[in-house]
């Protein structure tokens, strides 16, 4: 299968800028990104994001607090911060060998960063990646991350995949299945998610925040400050 996957992604894989580039930073950029928001919202911002800093030296160099207004936008916000923090372990120490040894940096990015930046045969495993092989019922190399990505986001799709257009679909075995929607995420609107991205904004705006409970969520997370009641980003 792995032939027959690999011609598809030569001819059908997305052109997408992370992809042309060995940079561990940018790719870590890349990878912080995608986890939680889509691609085509990604583009813009990751190339923003590195005109701004384009290196992981310059990005330890930012303030916590301009971290966290460039990312507004992008949701989950824990994220900048984590980015930040390991840009300021990296441009201390290195790169380490093992990369899941830095901040916020867990087995999938890890994985993804050794495979896209220094050449790892290691699979980063996420959601598109688990469905096709559980699917196909191969074990694919590193060489296939990419490809892998685009046929399980584009065509072996979570409910009613595309078999009509796969290149693996003669040799699977879950060929023509359909399957239950998946659970989907709560609704945004009115969530205490919602709640603390109002209150992150009127914060780098700024404003005052006075929801208590979402500034004390949000301190929590490293992303504001509050002393004597009036929250602030981190310096």
């Amino acid at each position: 299968m792995k032939e027959q996957l690999l011609a598809w992604y030569r001819a059908h894989g997305r052109d997408l800028a992370w992809r042309k580039t060995t940079d561990p930073y940018a790719i870590l950029v890349s990878e912080v990104m995608l986890q939680q928001t889509q691609v085509e919202r990604v583009i813009p911002r990751w190339q923003a994001w590195l005109e701004r800093w384009p290196s992981v030296e310059s990005l330890a160099a930012a303030s916590p607090a301009e971290v966290i207004i460039e990312w507004q936008g992008l949701g989950y916000n824990r994220r900048a911060v984590s980015l930040h923090r390991t840009a300021q372990h990296v441009a201390a120490n290195g790169w380490p060998d093992d990369l899941s040894e830095l901040p916020g940096v867990g087995p999938y990015t890890a994985a993804a960063i050794g495979n896209f930046a220094f050449g790892h045969d290691v699979l980063p495993v996420d959601t598109n990646v688990r469905r096709v092989q559980e699917r196909t019922g191969e074990r694919f190399d590193g060489s296939c991350a990419q490809a892998l990505f685009d046929l399980g986001a584009t065509i072996c799709l979570a409910r009613i995949p595309r078999c009509g257009d796969c290149p693996l679909a003669p040799n699977c075995p879950s060929r023509g299945r359909r399957y239950e929607p998946l659970r989907k995420q709560s609704k945004f609107e009115g969530s205490f998610r919602q709640r603390r991205a109002i209150a992150l904004r009127a914060v780098a705006a700024g404003e005052r925040a006075t929801d208590g409970e979402a500034l004390v969520s949000l301190e929590r997370d490293g992303l504001v400050v509050v002393r004597d009641g009036t929250a602030t980003l981190p310096s």
